[in-house]
């Protein structure tokens, strides 16, 4: 039976290009599952887009000399272009700054505060001395004061797991140009947190096959809830949808709240585009439907409590009940998960220390699926991961080129030259049915781990199925039975099942190849569907670019397909370059190692 699958990815901040560093905790894992899911019957909606609100945008901005708008326009466009360079199959990637997403925003916003879950009052708000901008809590760092940790951040702390306010930082700095903060009184309206402190518990104890990570960052948030500031003194954001507030210039709702808001806002913005204004309800309406959400370690309380605060407080579902708001009673996440941190020479990736890899540059010249590759089989999936140019290239050419690329090319190649097209088996051999069963049986290893989201795993589990591919024609000799062509022709009828196998199971880590080996097998259309980069209209509001899909029309789905005897078979071209050795050792030009 087909269920409806949310498939609900962090938005990248629009202040820059991304690195890959972002797209291995938000952007492979989750269109790995996407893809997956699709393949096995499954109604995928995955949708994100740039969250472009907040001070960094405008700091961008003046450094650039652009307007906000302008530079929130550019790196739209710039991270667009590069994640439909990676492939990232999203039905709907879109922005914050859309009229729809500021209507849903405030229409969240008015029922907490109709149900009394946002109040307001005076607090210190940190300022810079310099400049005099509001600074986002995320965008100060210190000493926590609870655990000692030196690289806590104004909201929480990473090492310890709690909630945190930026006064209570101990020697507070801005990470925006290291000068100390003034914190001044102001008057916003806060989430009131702690109102959510039962539901939450009982929620979250509900959530029992969640990675050990989420579960105890989330319990420790939750165990010293405090109300949090949903507004901040900014004219670049989300107008408050209040008489008194509305109006004033320097009070927009805080860009954490309208970001995760975005999920929603998406999935609304993607109905309206496809022509059916109700349809996001089968994914957020139906308790049967199934949400998964995928992002960094340093976002999980923000999905694994605030959103479903969110959530709860316009259900009217919070410790102290409400009524619905306009979207009716909303889905809490099935799952938050939470990749860890991709580091360079074991520190975290970050632009500005130099310590970082544009996507842009990478795809350039390396391709999608070579980036791909390595960030599902070596990236951050439960532990922080060095990225390293030696071990990119050894995995690019041992894995990829002489164990998937090379069974391919030798597969493919002779059967071309002494059949032109794929042979008929004969009688099996125990070798042949042992290798035919195992291929059979991958599917359902490889399907339940990806199904598990245990994407490294399952990944090793595929490439299992190429090495006893490998050994099999080594074994076989397939190329030394020309006195014996019946046996030949069984060698290599057996082998391409397998390599159509093989590249069915890899499909959701490398669907450009993918997509090759289906043609080169003689298959015809599209077999792993890419997005689209469409520009679209607004009501009273400029055009931009998104991401949308044709997904539906794809052919993969996760089953052994029986090649079919006769099919036209060409010479195949390598499907993956060997990178020199020396790239290993210098990094590339635009990368190099220091």
């Amino acid at each position: 039976m087909s269920s409806h699958v949310l498939t609900a990815v962090a938005w990248p901040y629009a202040n820059g290009p991304r690195h890959i560093g972002h797209v291995s905790g938000f952007g492979v894992p989750a269109d790995v599952f996407a893809r997956y899911q699709r393949m096995i019957g499954n109604q995928v909606l995955m949708v994100s887009g740039t969250d472009e609100h907040g001070t960094p945008i405008q700091v961008q901005a003046e450094k650039e000399g652009l307007s906000t708008r302008e530079l929130a326009d550019k790196y739209n466009r710039v991270i667009v272009e590069d994640l439909a360079g990676l492939g990232l199959s999203y039905d709907l990637f879109t922005r914050t700054t859309t009229n729809n997403h500021y209507t849903v925003v405030q229409n969240i916003f008015t029922a907490l505060y109709e149900n009394d879950y946002v109040v307001a009052k005076t607090s210190l708000g940190a300022v810079s001395p310099s400049t005099g901008r509001t600074l986002p809590d995320r965008y100060i760092e210190g000493t926590c004061p609870i655990c000692g940790y030196e690289g806590a951040r104004g909201d929480q702390c990473d090492n310890c797991g709690n909630q945190l306010d930026p006064a209570d930082l101990i020697n507070p700095v801005s990470r925006i140009n290291g000068e100390t903060p003034e914190f001044v009184e102001t008057e916003h309206f806060f989430l009131d947190l702690p109102a959510f402190a039962e539901a939450l518990t009982a929620w979250l104890k509900t959530r029992k096959d969640w990675r050990p990570n989420v579960l105890k960052f989330s319990q420790n948030f939750i165990d010293d809830l405090k109300p949090r500031a949903i507004t901040r003194d900014l004219d670049w954001g989300v107008p408050v949808p209040l008489e008194g507030w509305r109006d004033q210039p320097m009070k927009r709702l805080y860009v954490w709240f309208d970001a995760v808001i975005g999920y929603l806002s998406a999935s609304i913005e993607w109905a309206q585009r496809s022509g059916d204004p109700d349809a996001w309800k089968q994914w957020w309406q139906d308790p049967e439907a199934l949400g998964f959400y995928f992002m960094g370690k340093d976002n999980i309380v923000f999905h694994s409590v605030i959103w479903p605060a969110l959530l709860l407080g316009h259900n009217g579902k919070g410790d102290h009940g409400g009524t619905e708001g306009v979207y009716g009673q909303l889905d809490l996440p099935d799952e938050v998960v939470s990749s860890e941190f991709l580091t360079m020479s074991g520190a975290k990736f970050a632009t500005s220390r130099g310590l970082v890899i544009y996507v842009r540059d990478f795809l350039a010249e390396f391709g999608p699926d070579a980036l791909r590759y390595y960030i599902a089989a070596a990236g951050p999936e439960n532990a922080d991961a060095d990225f390293t140019w030696e071990e990119f290239v050894r995995r690019n050419n041992s894995e990829l080129a002489n164990e998937w690329g090379n069974l391919v090319n030798r597969s493919i190649s002779m059967a071309h030259k002494n059949n032109g097209e794929i042979p008929t088996a004969g009688e099996l051999t125990e070798a042949d049915d042992r290798l035919l069963t195992a291929s059979r049986a991958a599917f359902d290893t490889v399907g339940d781990l990806l199904g598990k989201r245990r994407f490294k795993n399952a990944l090793a589990e595929a490439m299992r199925l190429v090495g006893l591919a490998n050994a099999y024609l080594s074994e076989t000799e397939p190329w030394k039975l020309k006195d014996d062509p019946a046996r030949r022709d069984t060698v290599l009828h057996v082998a391409l099942q397998v390599v159509s196998d093989a590249n069915t199971l890899l499909t959701p880590f490398l669907p450009h190849a993918a997509q090759k080996v289906f043609e080169a097998l003689g298959g015809e259309g599209v077999w792993a569907a890419q997005p689209q980069i469409r520009t679209v209209s607004q009501d009273d509001g400029p055009d931009y670019p998104v991401l949308m899909g044709d997904y539906a029309t794809q052919q993969a789905v996760w089953e052994s397909r029986p090649i079919v005897a006769g099919t036209v078979l060409d010479k195949p071209k390598p499907l993956f370059a060997k990178l020199d050795a020396e790239l290993g050792r210098t990094g590339p030009e635009w990368a190099p190692i220091g």
